[in-house]
């Protein structure tokens, strides 16, 4: 029996389907099954996390109850008693990773630099810390609110009355990014939250989260030693060019994924196509992207070529900073968004 995988969300099927039926893609022939290394926790991970319930960490964060859990981390909602109760998420990582030296090291490196991000746009870190115990744990702001790939599965394309002001929001959460030196490298659908947008400017804000995979440009041969230990580093069918050939990232790189997610939310497709992770790489290696409008005919052409030259192979044809993606957007749409969200 064929098996057929869905190059957008990874399901597998068994019989003669052509499209998945969670979201709607083209599928796609494997030639093997999918060889996953399930992540198992130790066994007292579970008590250990769960014990934290009713606690009090460093005096100040109150957790309250579990929100979700993971193989390797438990989330759980809390109030942060130095800052009048405010709700924050306490993510507790496994002990696998709290007691890896070298994890342990880069997380910490993670968070310090996280900690420096200040945007509406952006998710960061308040604190790191670590349990009784000894289990490392994050401490981060609380987001109420919907993933943008569990929107996108929910309601399809996104119009571009809609889509253009979250991309020029996530622009400039990328761009105060990189100008603290931080590039993101993976984002993806998966690491936008969608919330409530306090200024009522639009329906939803777009933030920018996760940023786990960031690694600062000026870091030092320690730090680049720890992020060279096989991890892959960003997810297959977002990364540029030069970030599948190993090469040296700065925030163009950001640019590119930033053009996948946007051409992926205005369509509901990938602009490059490939049966597998290392065919869409390979794709982005040596094609040419589809076009917008290929997809969306009614799309305006002034956007098609904005998305284009994000998508461009080379960094030096791109839009050299996350600022001049926003630019370009911003004159779509008739509204200066820029200036309305940087108030």
């Amino acid at each position: 029996m064929p098996i057929r995988r869905c190059p957008k969300c990874g399901r597998t099927y068994t019989v003669a389907d052509r499209f998945c039926a969670h979201d709607g893609s083209t599928l796609v022939e494997m030639a093997d099954p999918p060889k996953v290394e399930p992540i198992v926790a130790p066994p007292n991970f579970g008590e250990r996390a769960a014990a934290l319930a009713g606690t009090t960490l460093e005096g100040r964060f109150a957790v309250e109850k579990k929100l979700g859990e993971g193989g390797m981390s438990y989330v759980y909602l809390a109030s942060d008693k130095s800052q009048g109760g405010a709700k924050v998420a306490v993510k507790v990582l496994s002990p696998k990773l709290s007691g890896d030296p070298q994890s342990a090291e880069r997380l910490k490196r993670e968070a310090s630099l996280a900690m420096r991000l200040k945007s509406p746009f952006v998710c960061n870190i308040h604190a790191i810390g670590s349990t009784p115990d000894g289990l490392l744990y994050l401490v981060m702001p609380y987001l109420s609110g919907e993933l943008l790939s569990d929107r996108e599965h929910r309601t399809g394309p996104t119009p571009p009355q809609e889509a253009v002001p979250l991309l020029i929001q996530m622009c400039l959460g990328l761009d105060h990014a990189h100008s603290l030196e931080i590039i993101h490298r993976d984002l993806k659908p998966e690491n936008i939250m969608m919330v409530p947008d306090p200024a009522g400017l639009v329906p939803v804000r777009a933030v920018v989260m996760d940023f786990g995979l960031a690694k600062s440009r000026v870091a030092g041969p320690e730090v680049q030693k720890l992020t060279a230990t096989g991890i892959v580093l960003g997810t297959p069918e977002f990364m540029s060019p030069e970030q599948i050939r190993g090469k040296p990232l700065d925030g163009r790189s950001d640019v590119y994924a930033l053009g996948i997610l946007a051409f992926e939310l205005l369509t509901g497709q990938l602009p490059f196509q490939g049966r597998n992770a290392q065919e869409l790489m390979i794709a982005r290696l040596r094609g040419q992207p589809r076009k917008l409008r290929e997809f969306k005919p009614a799309l305006p052409e002034v956007l098609e070529m904005i998305i284009d030259k994000s998508l461009a192979a080379e960094p030096d044809q791109r839009w050299q900073s996350m600022k001049e993606f926003a630019g370009a957007l911003d004159k779509v749409g008739g509204t200066d968004w820029v200036a309305a969200f940087l108030k």
